[in-house]
């Protein structure tokens, strides 16, 4: 579920730098916000406290209650830089099962 839910979050990321209507960017926001409580649940559970405070951060970063203004070109950075992230993240756990299993 993690890997899905991260796969979803840096599309939404990527494709938010194109121009959309405002609407989209409500949905991105509520949905990122979403996506990373999610993400910070599991690493509360899972007793990983850097990437709890991490998620949490990004929780709050994305929430759609109180705006966050950065200005688009900072937004576009940071929002590709997160996805990039997030698919760094499922492919280094990808490699950590992998040695584990060998």
């Amino acid at each position: 579920m993690q890997n899905g839910l991260k796969i979803s979050l840096s599309i939404l990321l990527l494709i938010s730098v194109l121009d959309w209507p405002y609407g989209y960017y409500q949905f991105l926001r509520f949905f990122a916000s979403l996506g990373f409580s999610v993400l910070a649940y599991q690493a509360f559970k899972d007793d990983e406290n850097y990437k709890l405070i991490l998620y949490l951060s990004l929780a709050l970063l994305f929430q759609p209650f109180l705006k966050v203004a950065l200005g688009r070109e900072l937004w576009n950075a940071l929002d590709v830089f997160i996805a990039l992230m997030l698919l760094l993240s499922i492919y280094r756990n990808n490699l950590k099962l992998k040695n584990k299993k060998t």
